[in-house]
C-alpha cells in the first residue's frame, strides 16, 4: 500500500488557487466558494492550513460580500443554498483558526446570521421541504444544507424541524435508501444528505440500520472502491458519502477498510499531487477533498479527524456548536 503524498497535495491546492485567469477557473467561477471550502478543509485534516497566506484568503472572501451586507454572493450571483453551506463553513474554519483574523471573521459570521437566517427560513415549503433558490427546485441536498447551515449558526428554531424531517422521511424508499424526492431512486449522495440531516436534528431513530447498511456496504467493488448506485464504477466522492453514512449508523464495520484505503491511495497524482475520481483519471479539488476526508473517516495516520454529519474538522465543530 502506497501513502498520502500530503506535501504534493498541498501544492497542487494552493497552485490551483493561483490559476484564476485559466479557461478551467474562469468557467467554473460559480464554483470557486465551494473550492475555497473543499481546499481549505483538506489542508486543514492535513495539518498544513498554515500554508495559506491568511490576509489574501479574507481579502478574497470580503470581495464576495454584496451590497445587503450578506457575504454570501460572488460578484453578481444569485443567493444560492450550496453557495450559502459553504461560505457558512468556510467562515467557521476561519473563526476557529485563524486567529489573528478572529474580530473580522467573528463579524463576518455575525453578519450571516443576521442577512442570511431570513432567507434560509422563507425557502422551506409548506410540506417541509425546501428549495434550493427563489425558482423552487426541490430536493433533498437542500433539506441537509438549510438544516446544517442553520445548526452551524445556531439557528434551528426559525424553521419547522418536525416538518423537515416527516418530508425527508417521505423519500426513504423499500430498500433502505433515501431520494432525492418521494419515489426517487435511492442514492448515495442524497443518503448522506438523508441521514445526516437526520443526525443532526436528532432523528436517526426512524433509519432502519441494518437494511440500509446493507444497501450501503454493497457499494463496495472488487478494487475496494464505492460507487453511488448498482452497477455503477467506484468513484473517490463516494469514499465520503457512502463511508460517512455507514459510521453516522454505525455499520461502518460491514465494509473491507484496507481495500478502500488503498483505493483512494492509488488515485494519487505521486508526481503533482492532487486526487482523481479513479486511478490514473484527471486530479481536481473536488475529489482531493472527499478522498482526504475519507481517509479521515478511516482513521488514516496524521490524519486530523473530520465530522460525518457537519463535514467539517471534529475540532471545528466542537468549538462553533459545542463551544469547546
Amino acid at each position: 500500500m502506497g501513502e498520502l503524498m500530503v506535501e504534493k497535495h498541498v501544492k497542487f491546492i494552493l497552485a490551483v488557487e493561483k490559476r484564476k485567469d485559466d479557461f478551467e477557473s474562469v468557467v467554473m467561477e460559480h464554483l470557486r466558494l465551494n473550492g475555497a471550502y473543499w481546499g481549505l478543509t483538506t489542508l486543514d485534516i492535513m495539518g498544513k492550513l498554515a500554508a495559506v497566506e491568511q490576509d489574501e484568503v479574507i481579502s478574497w472572501v470580503m470581495q464576495c460580500q454584496h451590497e445587503s451586507g450578506s457575504l454570501l454572493y460572488l460578484y453578481n450571483m444569485q443567493m444560492d443554498l450550496v453557495v450559502i453551506l459553504d461560505m457558512i463553513r468556510t467562515c467557521c474554519i476561519h473563526l476557529v483558526l485563524f486567529k489573528s483574523w478572529r474580530y473580522l471573521i467573528k463579524y463576518m459570521f455575525l453578519t450571516l446570521i443576521r442577512c442570511r437566517v431570513p432567507d434560509i427560513a422563507a425557502l422551506q415549503n409548506e410540506d417541509g421541504s425546501f428549495s434550493g433558490d427563489i425558482w423552487g427546485e426541490v430536493d433533498t441536498r437542500f433539506s441537509y444544507i438549510a438544516i446544517l447551515s442553520l445548526a452551524l449558526m445556531h439557528q434551528l428554531d426559525k424553521v419547522d424541524v418536525g416538518k423537515a424531517v416527516k418530508y425527508i422521511l417521505s423519500c426513504k424508499n423499500v430498500d433502505g435508501g433515501f431520494g432525492c424526492t418521494p419515489g426517487a431512486e435511492s442514492h448515495a449522495g442524497q443518503i448522506f444528505c438523508c441521514v445526516a440531516a437526520l443526525a443532526i436534528t436528532g432523528s436517526l431513530h426512524h433509519v432502519d440500520k441494518d437494511l440500509l447498511g446493507w444497501w450501503l456496504c454493497e457499494r463496495q467493488v472488487k478494487s475496494g472502491g464505492l460507487n453511488g448506485r448498482p452497477e455503477k464504477l467506484p468513484d473517490v466522492c463516494y469514499s465520503w458519502w457512502v463511508l460517512s453514512s455507514l459510521i453516522m449508523i454505525d455499520r461502518v464495520h460491514w465494509i473491507d477498510k484496507g481495500k478502500l484505503v488503498k483505493f483512494i491511495l492509488d488515485c494519487q497524482d505521486k508526481e503533482n499531487g492532487g486526487i482523481s475520481d479513479r486511478p490514473d483519471d484527471a486530479v481536481d479539488v473536488f475529489h482531493t477533498y472527499f478522498g482526504v476526508a475519507g481517509l479521515s473517516l478511516l482513521e488514516y495516520p496524521g490524519i486530523k479527524p473530520i465530522d460525518p454529519a457537519y463535514a467539517l474538522p471534529v475540532d471545528i465543530v466542537n468549538r462553533v456548536i459545542l463551544g469547546r
